[in-house]
Formats: structure tokens, C-alpha cells, sequence
């Protein structure tokens, strides 16, 4: 039993620098900063949970294939279409959200757009009940500032190459 316990247990996360560490944190800090003050100014309800997990991606992981801007946004953007669908073919909640979120999941997989926080879009779609425009405005909105906010970030030293490039 202890033996296969320590599979479960065990990190395969490299250690890192703290000041790393330190400089992702105060990155998700600002961009969390940054929407909720156009949240503000908007009006739209754009601290969605969805973009907290996006945060940890962008600032935490930027060299993930599932951190680059077009699986944020595209990911987010498929993620409001097919919540909207879902909520408006399949009536009751519960029903409404799984489907969604299975159909996000294998569209974003299918079309190589994969961002794992925005597998909760159709959540967010059916309990919230945004009609659609109000939900592609919050995640497009939201997902570009994040995007822009990790570029910009990321020219800060400790530098770190942020979309990554294809030569």
C-alpha cells in the first residue's frame, strides 16, 4: 500500500526560484487587479473563477502549450460558444454544464485550442445564467487583458519568452 501511496504523493514540478515565485504572484496580482478595475468601469462581471486558473497558467507556466494567447483566448472564446449552446438546447442545470463542458473539452482538443480553465466556461454559462453577448464580452475581454498583462510581464527581468516563438 505505501508503495503505490508515493505515486500519488510524489511532485513532478521542478523546485524553481523564489524569485520566481515571487514574480508570478505579483504578476497574477496585477492582472487580477487590472480586470476587476475594468469590471468596474464596465460594469461586466469579469471576475469570473475561470480566470483566477488562468493566472497560475499564464504567470506560473508561460511556456505551456496550454499558456499561449491562442489557447487562452480561443479556448475561452469556444468554451462561451458551445456554454451558450448548451445552455439554450438542454434545459436544467445540471445537464446543461456537463455536456458543455465535455463538448469544450473536446472541441479545444480537437482544434489544438486547449486551455484547461476555460473547461469551466459552460459552468459559469448555466449558473450565472449571462445570455450569450454578456458571456463572449466577459471572456474576450477578460482573456485578452490577461494575455496582454502576461506579455508585458513577462519582459520584466527575470525574463521569460512570452507567446512562445516558432521559427
Amino acid at each position: 500500500m505505501r508503495h503505490h501511496l508515493k505515486h500519488y504523493l510524489r511532485r513532478h514540478e521542478p523546485q524553481g526560484e523564489v524569485h520566481h515565485h515571487l514574480k508570478s504572484g505579483i504578476g497574477a496580482i496585477t492582472a487580477m487587479i487590472a480586470v476587476g478595475l475594468l469590471a468596474v468601469y464596465t460594469g461586466l462581471p469579469l471576475l469570473i473563477a475561470p480566470f483566477g486558473a488562468s493566472a497560475v497558467l499564464l504567470f506560473g507556466q508561460p511556456k505551456s502549450p496550454l499558456s499561449q494567447p491562442a489557447n487562452v483566448v480561443g479556448g475561452y472564446l469556444l468554451a462561451a460558444l458551445i456554454g451558450s449552446l448548451a445552455a439554450y438546447f438542454f434545459p436544467g442545470l445540471w445537464l446543461a454544464g456537463a455536456i458543455g463542458v465535455g463538448l469544450s473539452i473536446g472541441m479545444m482538443l480537437f482544434l489544438r485550442l486547449t486551455h484547461p480553465p476555460a473547461g469551466a466556461v459552460p459552468i459559469v454559462a448555466v449558473a450565472s445564467h449571462f445570455d450569450a453577448p454578456v458571456l463572449f464580452e466577459v471572456v474576450a475581454l477578460g482573456s485578452v487583458l490577461l494575455v496582454a498583462i502576461a506579455v508585458l510581464h513577462h519582459l520584466i527581468p527575470p525574463r521569460q519568452q512570452y507567446p512562445l516563438r516558432v521559427d
